[in-house]
C-alpha cells in the first residue's frame, strides 16, 4: 500500500530568522505524522533546517541539483553536495526550472540520473501549461516528459516520485479538479507500466498547483493522487501543518 507523501517547495523565500521560525512552528504544531513529509528550503537554508528540525517522518530536500558530477561549474550545486549536508531528496524538472533556466527533457534525465547516483530520491515534476491543454495536448506533452525523464536512468533501487503540476496552476490560485487531477494521474500511472526500473502500482503520484488547506482533502481522496507538493501553502506552518493532517488520513471510497 502506497503511504502519502507532502513535500514543501519553499522556493527563493526566507532569511536565517523567518527559516528558523518556520521550522520552530513546524516543531511544534506537527507532532509526528502518519505521512512522510520532505521540506525543500532554499540551499543556503539546507544546514540550518537539518540542524534545527526535531520531527520523526521529515527529510530535506533540494530544490534542483547539477546535471555534472563535479568540476569547474561556477553557481551548480552538486547531487552528492546535496547528499553531504544531509538531503535524501531533490526536486527535479520543476516547471520553474524548465521556463527560466530553459531546462529540457534532456537535461532533467540528465540530473536524474546524477541524484540517483548519489542516492538522492527524485521527486520528478512533469505537466502541460495552459495554451497546451486548451489544445488539447495535455496528455501528449506530460508522456514525453515522463519518458524523456526516465529515459534509461533508473533501476530498482531508484526512489522516484512522480509530481504532475498543471503549469496553469502553479502560484496561480487555480487548481486542477478532483476529477482532473485523478484522471491525470491515473494516465501517468498507466504510463509508468514498462518503464524499466519503476513499479508503476507503487509510485507516488504527488499533485501539485495552488494546494492549500482548502482544497487537499478532496484532492488525497483520489485513487491515485498519493499527496501533494505544496509551494505557497508550505510557508505558513499552521496550514501546512492541515495539509500535512489531511494526508495521513485514510482515503474516503
Amino acid at each position: 500500500m502506497r503511504q502519502n507523501l507532502v513535500a514543501a517547495n519553499w522556493k527563493m523565500n526566507g532569511n536565517r530568522e523567518t527559516v528558523g521560525k518556520l521550522v520552530q512552528e513546524l516543531n511544534t504544531f506537527m507532532c509526528t505524522p502518519r505521512c512522510d513529509v520532505v521540506l525543500a528550503p532554499g540551499y543556503l537554508h539546507i544546514g540550518q533546517v537539518y540542524k534545527e528540525l526535531d520531527l520523526m517522518n521529515v527529510t530535506i530536500a533540494g530544490q534542483n541539483c547539477s546535471e555534472y558530477l563535479e568540476g569547474p561549474f561556477t553557481g551548480e550545486v552538486s547531487a552528492k553536495m546535496l547528499a553531504d549536508f544531509g538531503c535524501e531528496w531533490v526536486i527535479l524538472g520543476h516547471s520553474e526550472r524548465r521556463l527560466n533556466n530553459g531546462e529540457t527533457d534532456e537535461v532533467v534525465a540528465s540530473k536524474i540520473k546524477m541524484a540517483c547516483s548519489a542516492g538522492l530520491g527524485v521527486i520528478v515534476c512533469v505537466g502541460e501549461t495552459a495554451a497546451q491543454r486548451d489544445s488539447g495536448n495535455a496528455r501528449s506533452i506530460v508522456l514525453n516528459q515522463l519518458l524523456n525523464a526516465l529515459d534509461g536512468s533508473i533501476n530498482k533501487e531508484s526512489k522516484i516520485v512522480i509530481a504532475y503540476e498543471p503549469v496553469w496552476a502553479i502560484g496561480t490560485g487555480l487548481t486542477a479538479s478532483p476529477d482532473e487531477a485523478q484522471i491525470m494521474h491515473s494516465f501517468i500511472r498507466e504510463n509508468l507500466e514498462g518503464i524499466e526500473g519503476i513499479n508503476a502500482k507503487d509510485t507516488l503520484i504527488l499533485y501539485g498547483g495552488s494546494v492549500n488547506a482548502s482544497n487537499a482533502l478532496e484532492l488525497f481522496n483520489q485513487l491515485d493522487i498519493d499527496g501533494a507538493l505544496v509551494g505557497g501553502a508550505s510557508l505558513d506552518a499552521e496550514e501546512f501543518c492541515r495539509i500535512v493532517n489531511m494526508a495521513s488520513l485514510d482515503k474516503e471510497h
